[in-house]
């Protein structure tokens, strides 16, 4: 218990020291030069192992499970959506004011 109390207080202690560290860089340096070449590919000849899948019966142990039900009644949403025809679309926006 000790030993976790003093780690939990040092992840605190050393995420400070880090984020408080100021650092000042005196020489910015440069990226180094690379020449890069095209070439080819190798050529391989890659076979893989034929797998032959087969099932056969097993005998495992599984789980003996009686579940018991009853009917009881319960209040369920009834959801009715009217969709209007074409012909009641277009009377209902040649009547509309302009």
């Amino acid at each position: 218990m000790l030993k976790r109390t003093i780690a939990l207080l040092m992840i605190p202690l050393s995420a400070a020291l880090i984020a408080g560290c100021d650092v000042d860089v005196q020489d910015e340096g440069e990226l180094p030069s690379v020449d890069v070449e095209p070439g080819e590919m190798p050529e391989a000849d890659v076979r893989g192992p034929d797998v032959d899948v087969d099932m056969e019966p097993a005998e495992v142990e599984v789980p003996d499970v009686d579940v018991e039900t009853e009917t009881e009644t319960i209040e369920v949403p009834d959801v009715d959506v009217d969709i209007p025809e074409e012909n009641e679309a277009e009377v209902d926006a040649s009547t509309e004011p302009e």
